[in-house]
């Protein structure tokens, strides 16, 4: 069974195979936003200050 694979997709697998130090540059932007430690107390103040989503967004009846 043959799965789709998009053209863009091939492209990057085949840039970062020619290009194998942006491997670490990828880490190092990834790191930068992303990949962040969070304290117990950040992630409960978090779900304390999560606002519940009406259903329906555009029901102006509840």
């Amino acid at each position: 069974m043959a799965t789709y694979e998009s053209d863009h997709t091939k492209f990057m697998r085949e840039w970062m195979q020619k290009h194998p130090q942006e491997n670490v540059e990828q880490k190092k932007g990834r790191a930068l936003w992303w990949d962040k430690p969070q304290s117990l107390e950040d992630q409960q103040r978090f779900q304390e200050s999560r606002v519940a989503v009406k259903p329906y967004y555009y029901d102006t009846n509840h």
